[in-house]
Parts: C-alpha cells; sequence; structure tokens
C-alpha cells in the first residue's frame, strides 16, 4: 500500500510537471452526449503522416502472453473498464488493468472496417454512394457524403476513420461486399450482412480472439465485443496497413472527390490537434470510439524514442477521461 502510494505520488507530480496538456482549462467541443443524459446508441457526432518503422506481430499469439515487465499500479483515476499500454517493438506489455473484459467496441471497429476494405480493394478504385445511406442511424457521427457523391476508396476512408463518418462506414461496407462477390445482386442489407462475416473473418485471422462483430460502423449491438487486448492485436495490424497508418495521423485534410465537391475534413482525435489541450507530439493516429454501451474510448499509437507504442482504454465515464487516462499510460513510457 505504501509503494502504491508512493508512485501515485511520483506519477501525479511528473505528469504536473511534464504533461503536453492542461486539461482542466480544456472545454469539451465534441458535440457528444453525456453518457448520463438521453439515449444515443452510435459514434456521436464530433468535429469534423509519415512513414513509421514497425515491427508487427502476423501471428495469433494473444498480447498478454507477450513479455511483461514489472507492471505499475492501477490509476486511481480516472476511472475505466480496461485499460492496456504495449510496446510493439519489444512485444513488451508495459501497463493492463482487466485487459480481457469484453465490451462494445464503438466506432474503433471503423479500423477493422478500412482493413476489409483495402485487403480487397485498391487506394484509387473510385466508388459511388448510393442508397446504403438509408442504413444509417439517426444521431450518427458523419463525414457527409451524398448520395451521387464519386470518390476514390482512400478519400472515402478518409473520410470515415477521421470524422468517424458511419455514413462512410456502411458505402464502405456495400460497395467492398459488391466488389468481391460480383456474380451475386446484394440487396444494401445483404451487402452489409456479406461484409460483417468478412470483418469476422479478418479478426479471427490478425488474432483478435475475443471479439465478435456485428456492423461496420461500430453501432451498438449485443452481438458485438471486443476486448482492450484485442483492440491492440487490431491497432498494430492496422499500422502495418500503409494507407491506414497514413490516414490515422492526419488532423485536417481538405478532399476533392472525383464527382467535383470539395470537403475539409477534421480529425476527432484531440491528441493530434496542435491546437488542443490534449495535444501530444508523439501521437501517430488511431481511433475515437463513443456509445452507451461503450462508454468514451480511445485506442492510440505513439512513436517514442524510435520505438511504436499502442494504448487502449476503455469505458470511459467523459470525453475528458479518456485523453487523460491515455495521456498518464504515455508518460509511463
Amino acid at each position: 500500500m505504501k509503494m502504491k502510494k508512493l508512485l501515485a505520488a511520483a506519477i501525479s507530480s511528473f505528469l504536473i510537471m511534464t504533461a503536453c496538456v492542461n486539461a482542466s482549462e480544456r472545454q469539451e467541443s465534441e458535440k457528444e452526449s453525456s453518457l448520463q443524459s438521453s439515449v444515443v446508441s452510435s459514434e456521436l457526432p464530433e468535429d469534423s503522416s509519415g512513414e513509421i518503422s514497425l515491427v508487427v506481430d502476423s501471428s495469433t499469439e494473444s498480447i498478454a502472453s507477450s513479455q511483461e515487465q514489472s507492471l505499475p499500479e492501477v490509476f486511481d483515476s480516472p476511472l475505466c473498464r480496461s485499460s492496456l499500454l504495449y510496446c510493439v517493438d519489444d512485444d513488451t506489455v508495459l501497463y493492463r488493468d482487466s485487459p480481457d473484459i469484453r465490451t462494445a467496441p464503438a466506432s474503433i471497429t471503423k479500423l477493422l472496417t478500412a482493413s476489409v476494405v483495402l485487403r480487397n480493394m485498391k487506394p484509387d478504385d473510385v466508388i459511388e454512394v448510393g442508397s446504403e445511406l438509408d442504413l444509417v442511424h439517426d444521431d450518427s457521427s458523419r463525414c457527409f457524403i451524398s448520395a451521387g457523391n464519386r470518390l476514390k476508396v482512400y478519400d472515402l476512408l478518409t473520410g470515415m476513420l477521421l470524422c468517424s463518418g458511419n455514413d462512410a462506414a456502411y458505402t464502405a461496407a456495400v460497395t467492398t461486399a459488391r466488389a468481391t462477390h460480383p456474380d451475386q445482386i446484394l440487396s444494401d442489407q445483404e451487402a452489409v450482412e456479406v461484409f460483417v462475416a468478412m470483418m469476422n473473418e479478418t479478426a479471427a485471422e490478425i488474432g483478435m480472439a475475443n471479439s465478435h462483430f456485428a456492423t461496420p460502423d461500430g453501432w451498438d449491438d449485443d452481438d458485438q465485443y471486443v476486448t482492450a487486448e484485442d483492440l491492440i492485436t487490431l491497432g498494430n495490424y492496422a499500422l502495418s496497413v500503409p494507407e491506414i497508418r497514413s490516414i490515422v495521423g492526419i488532423f485536417e485534410t481538405y478532399v476533392v472527390f472525383e464527382s467535383g465537391e470539395n470537403i475539409t475534413w477534421k480529425n476527432t482525435n484531440y491528441l493530434l490537434d496542435p491546437d488542443n489541450d490534449f495535444y501530444c507530439a508523439d501521437t501517430i493516429g488511431m481511433k475515437t470510439g463513443t456509445t452507451d454501451n461503450a462508454g468514451y474510448c480511445l485506442l492510440s499509437a505513439f512513436r517514442k524514442n524510435g520505438k511504436t507504442y499502442l494504448s487502449a482504454v476503455l469505458g470511459c465515464l467523459s470525453d475528458n477521461d479518456r485523453y487523460e487516462l491515455t495521456l498518464q499510460l504515455y508518460h509511463l513510457i
């Protein structure tokens, strides 16, 4: 107990002196409803790189079985459902707190969606947005594509991963399913079901042993769950895909569609925003997620001292908490 208090005090002092953010002065700008308020079961609406040297473990071995150093005590605050800090290059867990508890994945799901798309389509393929937008739930976060827009796959995934567009997720799912099953006439819903099956096949292949997916956008579903451990596995795989690695590290981008429309997209990840109190220069990307079942979640990637690190914090009680806890994990590096 004495050691725990000393460690907590040391970490607190260190964070006060060296943290790259000042969360006490930050005002929330994501347009997300409080988890204590009325029901919204989607990634809630939010304000809308360089090459990375990685050592990627393509085996299906669980992250939990990797080498571990002597792990620090669980942080007293902020609270979360589970968390994990992992060094990719050393295959070492630096911190863990209930990493195998099942929870909803929210929009972190979109990293898997993007992975499946890029396994089956080329980044420069041009797709057309269609009636699949009718499947997007009300109150979803969107990147504001419209039926009839034509844009490259890379740009579609940019809208999906930066501003967490559920509209882009459904277009990506339906387009990919039809492209991989050209001999079948698939309705929008049938195409989504085919794509979700592809998601689960890919998740199993890359080593997500305790996860199951039911939607391409991360909308809450009783049959959809992940663990922090599996999300680290997903993040590790996603960083090995050049297009995803590039997109998730972008804070803001201006895009011109093939059909002539243009739009500016901003990343929902405050760690990438130079003007935000939570900005951290070593952040190289990853994904936010928020639903009623998931709470406030954040999968993060850092590049520090020549090594790549991944952190997952799931089930936080507020938007601020997920960033504050992520930065506490970052300062353990």
